[in-house]
């Protein structure tokens, strides 16, 4: 089945739409960058030259897309701002929204900083699971690793995690 036709594809789109964008957005931290990626994801789908045989692999080919160009948008973005501290030399500045909107903020980008540090192949499973809704089966599809291997790595990740938040809590104190 060609999922790139018609009423296949708005299904497909309808779909995985939701699950990229929550993926998306808890790698960047934006939703117009989200929503961007997600689009330049589904024109690479458009693009290919050869149809997925069903809407399972269409979906995980998917998810592997987005992912992988929401870490390039990171290594860029992240490249984008240490050139732009050195030519300012200023540090990045916060919005003042009211302290709970601050603190979600705060917390926020702390976990990300936390995640940024564990190594890829437990970074990518934790990412899939939480931010994605994704079950361990579906990450192994999307990771060619198997079930087992992927609960194993979301443990390990979350483990790693807890410990570098930790720290972070212990050096704010």
């Amino acid at each position: 089945m060609d999922s790139r036709t018609g009423e296949d594809f708005q299904r497909l789109y309808q779909d995985v739409f939701p699950v990229l964008m929550r993926i998306a957005y808890n790698i960047t931290g934006s939703t117009d960058a989200s929503e961007e990626l997600c689009q330049e994801a589904f024109i690479k789908y458009l693009n290919r030259g050869d149809s997925l045989p069903s809407p399972d692999q269409a979906k995980f080919w998917l998810i592997r897309v987005v992912k992988n160009l929401c870490f390039n948008y990171e290594k860029r973005k992240m490249r984008e701002r240490r050139a732009y501290s050195r030519v300012l030399n200023e540090p990045a500045r916060t919005a003042e929204t009211g302290e709970l909107e601050y603190i979600k903020k705060e917390t926020n980008e702390q976990v990300r900083a936390a995640l940024s540090k564990l190594p890829k192949k437990l970074r990518d499973p934790l990412v899939l699971r939480e931010y994605g809704d994704l079950s361990y089966r579906e990450i192994g599809n999307i990771l060619h690793i198997s079930e087992g291997n992927v609960k194993v790595r979301v443990f390990r990740a979350r483990v790693q995690l807890e410990n570098l938040l930790d720290k972070e809590a212990l050096y704010v104190s």
